[in-house]
């Protein structure tokens, strides 16, 4: 991704996504009562026009402006329930998950346990001390020639392959504490890559698989840790990855089956970045008093503990 390319991509689309969005759900923006937009974290070109277009949106309108951190929208995902049974007459069902609870965030750009005590009451458990999990997906899926978004394509050719032929290492289990990290995997795979090339569909299977497994077993492990050590029984799961057939599994064998521990995760439509979480997340926070300055504020780095507590 080229971050000047993909401002000016953000320019260009902002109005009409907006049109075809209000168009869509047969709505004009004398609907709105509040814009909610991502100040950060991430490449400060593109949030810079989200965040200008919103703000002056708002302001436009005379409405109350939310900026909101893009992984609290993933965090709170899953509380959004699913999409497909929401409408106005419906009420909200009420067996989702409520804080306190743990959460894996984890996608392209983060893998973090969070502590979440309440909202905006983050404390952060662990993290990747190198590539998020999402991006070793990636990373790993264009080394076998699968494409991108590498996720989905290399969770695909995984389901084809032999879970026995290639051991991949879990990486920073026998440590304790709760940190990742996946950049050794996305290496071993390529030493892997070496040692069969020219390789074959067969061959780009099973590694895919022995990929796939050693994440999902460490983020597994991982999982469990941080489950004793906030004391909770819940663990709700949010990111792109969230998405992923095998780690979900995983996680209600080994935690709901086994430990008796809740595991919520978003409906598969809201586990990559949308539009939705963000709205959720600015409607909780306008619910807690919250407003921006008419100043426009980004943060191209943005510690999800650094936010302020609400009570809402």
């Amino acid at each position: 991704m080229v971050p000047e390319l993909a401002s000016r991509d953000h320019i260009q689309r902002m109005t009409p996504l907006l049109n075809e969005l209000l168009t869509q759900c047969g709505r004009s923006l004398d609907d709105l009562n509040a814009v909610a937009y991502t100040s950060g974290p991430g490449l400060l070109g593109a949030l810079l026009v989200g965040a200008t277009f919103g703000r002056s949106l708002a302001w436009s309108l005379n409405l109350p402006a939310i900026g909101v951190h893009h992984m609290e929208g993933h965090l709170l995902a899953p509380l959004l329930g699913s999409l497909h049974n929401h409408s106005e007459a419906a009420e909200r069902p009420t067996d989702l998950p409520q804080m306190p609870f743990t959460a894996l965030l984890v996608s392209g750009g983060h893998t973090q346990l969070i502590n979440a005590h309440q909202l905006g009451h983050y404390e952060l458990l662990g993290e990747s001390v190198d590539d998020a999990a999402g991006e070793a997906f990636d990373k790993t899926a264009k080394l076998l020639g699968l494409g991108y978004p590498g996720g989905p394509a290399l969770a695909k050719a995984a389901a084809q392959g032999d879970p026995t032929r290639f051991i991949f290492p879990r990486p920073m289990v026998d440590r304790p504490g709760c940190d990742f990290s996946f950049s050794g995997l996305k290496t071993f795979a390529r030493n892997t890559i070496s040692k069969l090339e020219p390789i074959t569909d067969t061959d780009r299977a099973d590694i895919a698989r022995a990929f796939e497994e050693a994440v999902v077993a460490t983020l597994t492990i991982k999982c469990r840790r941080a489950l004793v050590e906030t004391g909770h029984n819940t663990l709700v799961v949010a990111g792109g990855v969230g998405a992923n057939a095998r780690l979900r599994a995983t996680l209600e064998t080994e935690l709901r089956k086994k430990l008796t521990v809740r595991v919520c995760f978003p409906d598969f439509n809201l586990c990559t970045d949308n539009g939705a979480m963000i709205a959720y997340a600015g409607w909780r926070r306008l619910q807690a008093g919250a407003s921006e300055p008419l100043a426009v504020r980004t943060r191209a780095r943005w510690p999800l503990a650094e936010l302020a507590a609400a009570d809402a």
